[in-house]
């Protein structure tokens, strides 16, 4: 297994030549208490050290989400280098209709219409007179995967979430931009797979939980990708890398194939 984790690295920079067009991805995080984990699960591997990151959050101004773009360090060179792709992060949907970014909002940061650094507000949808509004998109502001963050071991997920939840995914689909789902916390959600990761296929409880999801939301099963995320863990582990490295080679795939498509 140390074989083929020394090897993905080396393979991501050579999806891309340097001079590329940037793939973006845009992570809905769709269950407020895991936002944030999973993506920098993603910075702690590439980078080939954990890192911590704790966002916090007022909960005067939970309806405030900014629209940032992150980008992966390679190694710890100077000058600094970055992998040709990068995440766009929000926190995604809620339940009830004054929570969360709105869906329409949603579908303009997809369109690239969103400028970096805009920040939703729920109360104030943005509109084309909004300094954040960004009226001649190129393609490398559009985003080329959407990728829905869920959690395994988060409760039932209500309908009207779920409802809205398969909104932005219909919208990403009308677009022509491909969908998939991380779902995260396995470990906390299936107890055979906390012992031992090898067991994550074999789980029948999770094997159901994407398969309620998928069936809702209309993701299709072989687009869903189980990982651990990091907590307690000092160093990298194996096992939990070669999950996040599965769901985002795959995730470099999608976008590669819908930037392919555009290309004149």
């Amino acid at each position: 297994m140390d074989q083929h984790l020394n090897f993905i690295p080396e393979e991501l920079r050579a999806l891309f030549p340097s001079d590329l067009l940037k793939a973006k991805r845009l992570v809905e995080d769709y269950i407020q208490r895991t936002h944030n984990t999973n993506l920098h699960d993603f910075f702690s591997l590439l980078k080939d050290f954990v890192i911590t990151v704790k966002k916090k959050r007022d909960s005067h101004t939970e309806h405030l989400v900014k629209y940032e773009t992150h980008k992966i360090r390679k190694g710890r060179d100077t000058p600094k280098t970055f992998y040709p792709f990068v995440f766009n992060d929000m926190m995604g949907l809620e339940n009830g209709s004054d929570s969360g970014v709105p869906p329409d909002d949603i579908k303009l940061a997809m369109k690239g219409h969103v400028k970096e650094g805009h920040t939703f507000n729920h109360l104030e949808p943005l509109t084309d007179r909004d300094p954040g509004y960004n009226p001649a998109p190129s393609l490398q502001d559009k985003v080329h995967v959407l990728v829905c963050v869920i959690s395994a071991n988060s409760p039932e997920i209500t309908l009207s979430l779920l409802q809205k939840m398969k909104k932005v995914k219909d919208m990403a689909r009308d677009l022509g931009i491909p969908q998939m789902a991380v779902m995260t916390s396995i470990d906390l959600a299936c107890s055979e797979t906390e012992k031992d990761l090898k067991n994550v296929y074999r789980s029948r409880h999770l094997k159901q939980k994407m398969s309620d999801f998928s069936s809702a939301v209309g993701i299709p099963m072989n687009c869903i990708f189980p990982v651990k995320n990091y907590s307690e863990e000092i160093d990298l582990d194996d096992d939990v890398d070669t999950l996040i490295l599965s769901a985002l080679r795959h995730m470099l795939d999608f976008g590669d194939d819908f930037i392919d498509k555009l290309k004149p």
